[in-house]
């Protein structure tokens, strides 16, 4: 991991002090269907200037494993946290847990929280999804300190026009929840965007590092629509194969659509969030928004 000007300035211009930061995942391994961290993070910075708060993502077919041995994973869990703290001289006072955990899984899933609780003895949050804030009667509610509402990915992707990382409809059939649950939520706001890869009305895939922008500038690819473009001729960009007529999809978040995340949470909470958690760092987002924007997101709350 290394941050570019543009994130070095991003970071300065908005005094920040603390990161989340992916240190791996956690997956299954395809033969044994073991657990196994996936690609540990490689600092190339020093971080030390930062407060840091390490982010384990859990994928929920680990959590769905009938056999799971939940200890023997927190431990180790635990145990490369500290080894990745240890290599890059980090001290961390808090710990977060990723894991869009279901009801066949909660079990599993909360017991593992109640341990890594036990054994890290640092403070803990957890990610919270909208559907887990409006029945978390059934859901139930991992014994962290705070969580953390990732207000994104609403939606299926599909070759449809609805943008699937934030939709305003659709987020307000929740919104009125949030002041019923009874654990304290920061907010994370989305500032990534991508782009659906829909062959004969069929998503292909999802493809990073492709913008409005580059698409307007290829002769390749023609606008049909505010989000869609049409795949004028055959070609390759980025190491991906584009067949005449393909459709890509643009989803994005605007900074108008950011002021309205944070205005419709701003009216529907009872305790404000202490902290707003911008999802992700990287140029490539930072690029598509006006300097100042994160310090106005931030003053609505």
């Amino acid at each position: 991991m290394k941050f570019s000007e543009t994130e070095k300035e991003v970071l300065t211009d908005n005094n920040v002090g603390k990161l989340y930061i992916r240190y791996f995942d956690i997956g299954l391994h395809p033969e044994t269907q073991a657990p196994i961290p996936i690609s540990p993070i490689h600092f190339k910075e020093n971080m030390q200037y930062f407060e840091i708060v390490p982010v384990v993502f859990i994928q929920n077919k680990v959590m769905l494993e009938p056999k799971l041995d939940v200890s023997d994973l927190a431990k180790k869990t635990i145990g490369l946290i500290d080894e990745i703290n240890s290599k890059n001289k980090l001290n961390c006072t808090q710990i977060q847990i990723d894991c869009d955990w279901t009801l066949k899984s909660k079990e599993h899933y909360l017991e593992f929280i109640e341990q890594i609780k036990k054994l890290s003895k640092k403070k803990l949050s957890a990610t919270i999804r909208l559907h887990q804030v409006k029945y978390f009667e059934k859901t139930k509610i991992p014994n962290v300190d705070s969580g953390v509402l990732m207000f994104y990915n609403m939606g299926s992707i599909a070759p449809d026009s609805l943008n699937s990382i934030y939709n305003r409809e659709i987020s307000g059939k929740y919104l009125s929840s949030l002041k019923k649950y009874p654990l304290h939520l920061d907010y994370a706001l989305p500032i990534y965007s991508w782009v659906i890869h829909i062959r004969d009305q069929k998503v292909l895939g999802l493809r990073s590092k492709l913008n409005f922008r580059a698409l307007k500038k290829d002769k390749n690819f023609v606008q049909i629509s505010p989000v869609f473009f049409k795949v004028r001729q055959s070609n390759y960009k980025n190491g991906v194969y584009y067949e005449e007529n393909d459709l890509l999809k643009i989803e994005a978040i605007s900074s108008e659509n950011l002021r309205n995340m944070a205005e419709d949470l701003n009216e529907n909470t009872t305790q404000p969030p202490r902290e707003i958690l911008f999802y992700d760092l990287d140029e490539f987002n930072l690029k598509n928004y006006e300097k100042n924007i994160f310090k106005q997101i931030i003053s609505v709350f």
